[in-house]
């Protein structure tokens, strides 16, 4: 396969999200296999930030680039906290004499055999997720023509990665609208049922229901629930509570 064919494949599997069974980290660890495939640098990794604001190493090609990323986030220091913070790329094309730059990182890159590192930001408009971290084993191991490249590799990727949570959020509402209805629709039982069995109306029926709950200190739907269930007795119901009556459905 020619580095062409293989460039396109790559921007068609990151841009399918839709897949079934998806799963971000083999997605992520395959972006990372890529960039070494086709960018010429000896290993890549990818960093995003996570719930808590703080960047998380998700994807290596190599253990030995693994431990690189964690020590970066671990101690804030190095070309991928440079680039999350401005939002721009980072290049360092000769790590030796870089120690002013970064104290930490750049002796513990040098150390593991790394001589220039550069990381991309993942970003769409101003939200920014993480960077693609490259290292090289060689001084200006990454040329400009290939670091457009992977700011389009990364480009495609947090668009992917957006587009998913997007779908994601979306279903999680539309199933949590769903339990919704189904509870109002079982309360709306529930209503019918007192009613009948307290000879009264539906308002007073609700009041009760209500009044028991707050009461007992139970969500209205689980009381609306157990009563569809047979769970709980309507007589217990219909006991007084001390609960406000004819409150507002």
């Amino acid at each position: 396969m020619t580095r062409q064919d293989l460039l396109s494949r790559t921007f068609v599997e990151l841009a399918d999200t839709l897949v079934e069974n998806y799963d971000q980290i083999d997605f992520l660890h395959r972006l990372a296999e890529r960039c070494v495939s086709l960018l010429g640098v000896a290993e890549a990794g990818v960093v995003l930030v996570g719930s808590e604001g703080q960047l998380r190493p998700l994807a290596s090609s190599s253990e030995r680039m693994h431990l690189i990323e964690l020590i970066e986030v671990q101690r804030q220091d190095g070309p991928c906290l440079d680039c999350w913070r401005s939002g721009e790329a980072v290049r360092e094309d000769q790590l030796t004499g870089a120690e002013a730059r970064w104290p930490v990182f750049a002796p513990t890159a040098l150390a593991a055999g790394f001589l220039s590192a550069y990381a991309v930001p993942m970003r769409l408009r101003d939200k920014r997720l993480g960077a693609l971290n490259l290292f090289a084993n060689q001084a200006y191991g990454l040329i400009e023509p290939d670091e457009a490249v992977a700011q389009a590799m990364a480009d495609v990727a947090t668009i992917g990665i957006l587009h998913e949570r997007f779908i994601r959020q979306r279903e999680e509402v539309s199933e949590q609208l769903q339990v919704a209805f189904n509870a109002r629709a079982v309360l709306e039982q529930a209503k019918g049922v007192v009613a009948a069995a307290t000879s009264t109306d539906v308002d007073e029926a609700f009041a009760l229901l209500r009044g028991y709950a707050r009461h007992h200190k139970l969500l209205l739907s689980e009381v609306a629930r157990q009563v569809m269930s047979r769970d709980l007795d309507v007589e217990a119901i219909r006991a007084p509570s001390g609960a406000p009556r004819g409150s507002p459905r």
